[in-house]
């Protein structure tokens, strides 16, 4: 008995460390990043001299901080632009695929299912290529043969947003199925024997039981989009994102504290909208175990 005990607190024990250990693995490298982007010194490395927000806001000499840096902030406009125009396509098709395979069966489903879900397993760097070999081809055709010019399919935002969306839609569209497998059919039933049309019953009924879940994919489109790089570096023209503009000073400088800068103030961005993507799903299952 003493020893099954003795046992089980050893791996009590064991579990713990490892818990603590995976937990600095995540959390250093990102500690290290924001800690030293209040060094005051011109490079993130020790010994530690003095507290400074020079990196954040400073505008003169060689401390000219992130809100001070009109390349790092027009990159900033262009990822949430980029990011913005991705969310709200994807939740769009992705409301329309949510209920297309749920709701109806047509022949050849399983297989366009699966075309659906292609993307999530595609790496993203063959995706990019793909999509700007394609559109490349696509607009020197029309050039050579219309006499045509057809910028968006060019490298540049359009086409960032065409290479994000194909993958994006997926994710946006899984979330939103989920949800709308919950739904009672019979509540819809009820409406449309009270005499409510069905365009009445879609904006009354059933999409404000899917709300949470439009939110949550909007939200989660968003990260993925404001953060994406594989797929982006591919299809990036003149107006860069912030995450192509951050790899092409490390490239050529090296890391800076403003970098650092920029990392910390992502970092907490990101936190914020992935803690109210949990809100929302946690809010939506509430009222959906309350409607029950």
């Amino acid at each position: 008995m003493a020893a099954t005990a003795h046992h089980g607190r050893g791996l009590r024990w064991a579990y713990h460390a490892y818990v603590l250990l995976f937990l600095v693995y995540l959390v250093a490298p990102l500690a290290t990043a924001a800690v030293f982007a209040f060094n005051d010194s011109s490079f993130p490395t020790l010994p530690w001299r003095g507290f400074t927000l020079d990196w954040f806001f400073g505008d003169s000499g060689d401390r000219v901080g992130m809100f001070h840096d009109r390349r790092l902030m027009s990159g900033l406009y262009n990822s949430v632009y980029i990011a913005l125009a991705v969310s709200t396509l994807a939740v769009i098709v992705g409301t329309t695929n949510a209920f297309l395979f749920e709701r109806r069966d047509f022949r050849g489903k399983e297989f366009c299912y699966v075309l659906m879900i292609m993307p999530l397993v595609i790496p993203g760097v063959i995706i990019g290529i793909s999509i700007l070999v394609f559109a490349s081809g696509v607009a020197n055709n029309a050039e050579d043969v219309l006499g045509l010019r057809i910028d968006t399919l060019r490298p540049g935002i359009p086409l960032i947003v065409i290479g994000q969306f194909a993958f994006i839609t997926t994710i946006t569209s899984l979330i939103i199925a989920a949800r709308l497998r919950k739904f009672d059919s019979a509540m819809e039933e009820a409406a449309l024997n009270l005499g409510a049309s069905r365009a009445r019953v879609l904006t009354t009924v059933t999409l404000p039981f899917l709300r949470p879940a439009l939110i949550a994919g909007f939200l989660v489109a968003f990260l993925v989009s404001f953060e994406n790089f594989n797929t982006t570096l591919m299809l990036v023209g003149s107006d860069a994102p912030l995450t192509i503009t951050m790899y092409d000073r490390i490239a050529k400088v090296g890391s800076t504290p403003v970098i650092n800068a920029v990392s910390l103030f992502l970092m907490i961005i990101c936190g914020l909208l992935a803690l109210t993507t949990v809100l929302v799903q946690r809010d939506g299952k509430s009222a959906a175990d309350a409607a029950r």
